[in-house]
C-alpha cells in the first residue's frame, strides 16, 4: 500500500483537503465545527478518534528561568490582546513578551482561543507573528528572548521550551501531564482524530484499522501521545 503524507495546514488543511475530495483521510486535532461541515454539505465528514493531546502555551528559557510558572485565562487574554507586554507585569524578567501566534485555523489556535474567549469567533484579530507546524514554533521560542507561544504538549521538552501550568476555574494550577489531559482536567486538551468520508472502506480502512491496532497505538505514545487505552485507563 502506497501511503503520502501531507502535514501542511494543520487542522484546517485536513478538513479542507478532504472535503475538496484531495486526500482518503484527513486528520484533525480539533473536532468538527458546524461551520465546517455547512462548508461541505455534500460530506459525510466521519471523525475517528485515534488519541489525546493538550495545548500547552510555552516560554524561552530566560523566562522559566525569571521565576514564571504558571498563567491563567485572564492573563493570557490580557497577552492576547496587546495589553500585557512585558513579563515584570506577570512577576517574571523586565523582559518583551515575544508572542508567536499560532496560524488561525489550525487546531492548536482553536483549541487556545476557545478556551480564553469561549467561541473562536469571539477572538479579536491581532497582528503577532505567526508560526505554523510544531518544530517552527519550539524552534522560535526557544531561540527568542522572552518567546511564548501556543504548541502541543508533546513538543514542550523542558529544555529548550518549556510548559507553563495553567490555572483552572477554580484557580488550581494544572500542568499538562498524561493524568490531567487524560482526566480533562488541564483545561486545553484535545482530541486527535482522522476523518474519512463517510465510513472508511479499502485501503483507508486498513490504514485506519491500524492506527486502532496495537501497533499504530503504540506509534501514537511514541510520539508523546496518549493512546486510546491510556484514556480508558482513566
Amino acid at each position: 500500500m502506497n501511503i503520502q503524507v501531507d502535514t501542511q495546514g494543520g487542522s484546517a488543511g485536513g478538513i479542507s483537503m478532504l472535503g475538496d475530495g484531495l486526500v482518503q483521510i484527513g486528520m484533525t486535532s480539533k473536532p468538527l465545527s458546524d461551520d465546517d461541515r455547512k462548508k461541505y454539505p455534500n460530506v459525510k465528514f466521519n471523525p475517528v478518534h485515534v488519541g489525546e493531546d493538550a495545548v500547552a502555551l510555552i516560554v524561552s528559557k530566560d523566562v522559566w528561568d525569571g521565576g514564571v510558572r504558571t498563567l491563567d485565562k485572564e492573563q493570557a487574554k490580557g497577552i492576547y490582546e496587546g495589553k500585557v507586554t512585558n513579563w515584570k507585569e506577570l512577576g517574571g524578567p523586565d523582559q518583551r513578551i515575544a508572542f508567536f501566534n499560532k496560524e488561525p485555523g489550525r487546531g492548536t489556535w482553536e483549541v487556545f482561543v476557545h478556551w480564553v474567549y469561549g467561541n473562536p469567533k469571539s477572538a479579536p484579530a491581532v497582528s503577532f507573528p505567526e508560526v505554523g507546524g510544531n518544530e517552527e514554533t519550539r524552534n522560535k521560542v526557544a531561540s527568542t528572548p522572552g518567546g511564548l507561544s501556543q504548541l502541543s504538549a508533546s513538543w514542550a521538552d523542558g529544555k529548550t521550551v518549556y510548559a507553563l501550568a495553567l490555572k483552572d476555574d477554580a484557580g488550581n494550577e494544572v500542568l499538562p501531564t498524561p493524568d490531567n489531559i487524560a482526566t480533562h482536567k488541564y483545561p486545553m486538551s484535545r482530541p486527535l482524530f482522522v476523518l474519512t468520508n463517510g465510513e472508511p472502506a479499502g485501503e483507508a480502512k486498513v490504514f485506519i484499522d491500524f492506527l486502532l491496532g496495537e501497533q499504530g497505538q503504540a506509534l501514537v505514545r511514541k510520539h508523546g501521545y496518549l493512546s486510546l487505552d491510556q484514556l480508558k485507563a482513566k
